[in-house]
């Protein structure tokens, strides 16, 4: 039978791998490494049957050497962790005559790899006993090159567009962007593509050569193998079947074997039957969920829901004050999804992400303003202290000519300038660059920062406003969805009615004073 294994791994700079030491190894040659200047060689290395280079049309034509090809991989991958190559190995069908393996691999090689824009770098080995062994081993690139053969880089910058084609500029003043991978190679559902393609590859063969047998790469789960295992027969007992012999052991495998392929059909109806059912209730199910999830997150719903909790609460209210308490909620939540609908926010998830990038672009723009500030604020202090030092020098001078401790201390009390010196000259000991600075350069700088505080305080305003208005929506719709803690009902207020009454049922102890204001609430 075909040997059902399929092993593709990345070599990787990061694990002390070398594409230019896979490729020697694969081919028994002996090739230099640019990168790490040694020599890789696998002389011992027997049985290597065939070695080539399968260029694409855009490669250069020197790739087709293999020395130059990988040290020309190991150059553009230049950093520690770099990705140099993808690896495979593939064991051969020895059903299929050896003189096909070549034109068996560079066929699938041709069909998946090297008409996609990749180099591949193939070799088929036969170690001794010949025949007992065969596989091949495919090296391929994993950088694409552009019609010049230039190697293209793995990822690129992509901006962002909206709904008119034209760039997103975000409240920073940077274009919306994303990384976007030159090509698809490293995506995962090509790791089924690839295994799946060596299977009907190998297959073709086998039936195109008359043998019944199949190569099957799915795993065990995909297969459903679900069997009574047989019993290991060991060397002796499986030479005797061989040779014709009927064996115990053999006989029972027989019978494992026969009753795994009846229980096997059985299963597989009883299994395709519950998994149909199943399939079918849990389909119904979560497209149910689903549905009403998604409805109970879409936020005009719930802002209207917000309307009538809000028109619930004032049932007490008189007619008037309801009327126009409702009339201003209705503006502000037709202005609410006015504005969701601008920014395209849908959900209650779309509102708390937009709500999170705001914040952090509110707190970048803080962030940057603090800087410039305290910077602002230290030039300010530098400033003071050279004009304070200057003024109190000749004083401090004086000071420092007493030789008598009291007459110093004396001095000392009756001229405060000495203590205004020492705080100053301790301010300039503690910025070194007033010493290397003149006061003018400083003041320019300081206007500079102003002008950029300045700058930056208009976005931050602009993105302060937006977020105000978020979170006052978010605080609607969180009244409106149970289980949050708005949600819970606040506490009635009495009527103006009810208020009125208390206040005329209360005996009048005092004369009370007349009121200039009506505490009325609307």
């Amino acid at each position: 039978m075909p040997c059902p294994h399929f092993d593709v791994r990345i070599v990787q700079r990061s694990e002390g791998e070398s594409a230019v030491a896979a490729a020697a190894y694969q081919s028994g040659e002996k090739l230099y490494s640019q990168y790490d200047k040694k020599i890789k060689t696998y002389d011992e290395k027997e049985g290597i049957t065939h070695t080539e280079i399968m260029l694409p049309p855009n490669a250069p034509r020197e790739y087709a050497d293999r020395n130059t090809l990988w040290n020309a991989v190991e150059k553009i991958e230049n950093q520690w962790n770099s990705q140099l190559a993808r690896r495979f190995h593939l064991p051969l069908p020895r059903e299929v005559p050896e003189e096909q393996y070549v034109k068996l691999v560079k066929e699938y090689c041709d069909e998946f790899f090297v008409s996609k824009g990749m180099i591949a770098d193939i070799a088929i080995h036969d170690p001794y006993p010949p025949g007992h062994n065969p596989h091949a081993h495919v090296l391929l690139t994993m950088r694409a090159m552009d019609e010049n053969g230039k190697w293209l880089p793995k990822a690129r910058k992509a901006y962002d567009l909206d709904e008119n084609g034209e760039r997103i500029r975000l409240p920073s003043g940077n274009w919306k962007s994303h990384k976007e991978n030159t090509v698809d190679w490293n995506e995962r559902k090509y790791g089924m593509v690839w295994r799946m393609g060596w299977q009907d590859v190998q297959n073709k063969y086998l039936e195109a050569n008359g043998r019944p047998e199949r190569v099957d790469l799915r795993s065990y789960e995909a297969q459903g193998i679900d069997q009574i295992p047989t019993v290991h027969m060991g060397p002796a007992v499986t030479a005797m079947e061989r040779r014709g012999i009927k064996t115990d052991i053999g006989n029972l495998n027989r019978e494992i074997r026969k009753t795994n392929s009846i229980m096997q059909s059985i299963k597989k109806i009883i299994a395709n039957l519950r998994d149909w059912i199943v399939e079918l209730n849990e389909c119904r199910k979560e497209l149910a969920a689903e549905q009403a999830t998604y409805e109970a997150s879409l936020l005009p719903g719930l802002l209207m829901k917000y309307l009538d909790i809000r028109k619930d609460e004032r049932k007490d209210w008189t007619p008037h004050g309801r009327s126009k308490a409702a009339s201003q909620d209705l503006k502000k939540v037709t202005e609410a999804i006015g504005y969701l609908k601008r920014q395209g926010l849908h959900t209650v998830e779309d509102l708390e992400a937009h709500i999170e990038n705001s914040g952090k672009d509110a707190a970048d723009l803080r962030g940057q303003m603090r800087v410039k500030e305290k910077r602002v604020k230290t030039i300010d202090s530098i400033l003071l202290s050279l004009d304070t030092y200057k003024e109190c020098k000749p004083i401090y001078e004086q000071y420092q000519k007493i030789y008598f401790k009291k007459s110093k201390e004396k001095f000392k009390q009756e001229h405060p300038e000495i203590a205004k010196f020492e705080r100053a000259r301790a301010v300039l000991t503690k910025h070194p660059e007033a010493k290397t600075t003149t006061a003018k350069e400083l003041k320019k700088e300081s206007a500079k920062l102003l002008e950029e505080i300045a700058e930056l305080r208009v976005p931050l305003e602009e993105v302060q406003a937006d977020l105000q208005k978020l979170k006052d929506i978010r605080y609607w719709v969180r009244k409106a969805t149970p289980g949050t803690e708005e949600s819970k009902e606040a506490p009635q207020k009495q009527s103006v009615y009810d208020r009125m009454a208390d206040h005329s049922e209360k005996p009048s102890t005092q004369e009370q004073k007349p009121q200039r204001k009506q505490n009325m609430e609307l």
